[in-house]
């Protein structure tokens, strides 16, 4: 686990300083445990006794409603917990968004852990506030406002900057945008070509860009990750 555990917590992206710690933690008491990859689009079994820690890459969480239609649960990256355990959602699925590693921890192993329970509360925690920030996006009117708050949201928790802006390495469809926010693959394309106009937004290499002009929203950003 060495290897790929040490590459996830040098990761640079703005939240990385946050999974550092517990990606340590996870190195020194699994060195000897191999970690499962799983390549970008491939399902992730999730087992009732089982917690998966991601420890590279990030994994789509969602549900299935009658009609079919995915709903977007949450994303879980570097050092974030998930699995059947942590939810009551049914059907709950995770699917791996980029190429991923996780870690396979059991419910009874992390109970008889103190060490364990600590290293894992901060990124439960993570998950939380990241699962009540997609909740307040609803009270937004303005579907634009959706749209431009989950941007920054995404790019708050898995951005990298770079001297072009502030990178989200993911790739997410205008579909899978839409069914975050609540509204249309439509409405979600128009948005996105406005965001481009008023130069706050970019596209490169299918990657979303937001541009760190005083003026633009990215740049606020930057002060959080400044005082860690």
């Amino acid at each position: 686990m060495s290897a790929t555990a040490t590459s996830a917590a040098r990761d640079p992206s703005l939240a990385a300083h946050s999974h550092q710690t517990f990606i340590q933690l996870l190195e020194q008491l699994y060195r000897e445990r191999a970690l499962v990859p799983y390549g970008a689009g491939r399902p992730i079994p999730l087992r009732s006794e089982e917690v998966l820690i991601v420890c590279r890459g990030i994994v789509q969480l969602f549900t299935i409603q009658q009609d079919g239609s995915e709903t977007l649960l949450g994303l879980a990256g570097p050092s974030m917990p998930l699995g059947l355990p942590l939810t009551t959602v049914d059907p709950y699925w995770a699917t791996a968004l980029t190429d991923v590693d996780m870690l396979t921890l059991p419910m009874a192993e992390i109970e008889g852990s103190s060490v364990l329970m600590a290293g894992m509360f901060r990124n439960v925690t993570l998950r939380m506030q990241q699962a009540e920030a997609w909740l307040a996006l609803s009270g937004k009117r303005l579907v634009a406002d959706r749209l431009k708050q989950f941007l920054l949201m995404l790019a708050k928790d898995f951005g990298h900057v770079e001297p072009s802006g502030i990178r989200i390495p993911l790739r997410l469809t205008h579909h899978q945008l839409a069914t975050a926010i609540g509204t249309t693959r439509v409405t979600v394309t128009r948005l996105l070509k406005d965001f481009k106009a008023e130069g706050w937004l970019t596209v490169d290499q299918r990657h979303l860009v937001l541009q760190l002009d005083p003026k633009f929203p990215a740049n606020q950003l930057l002060n959080p990750m400044a005082q860690r």
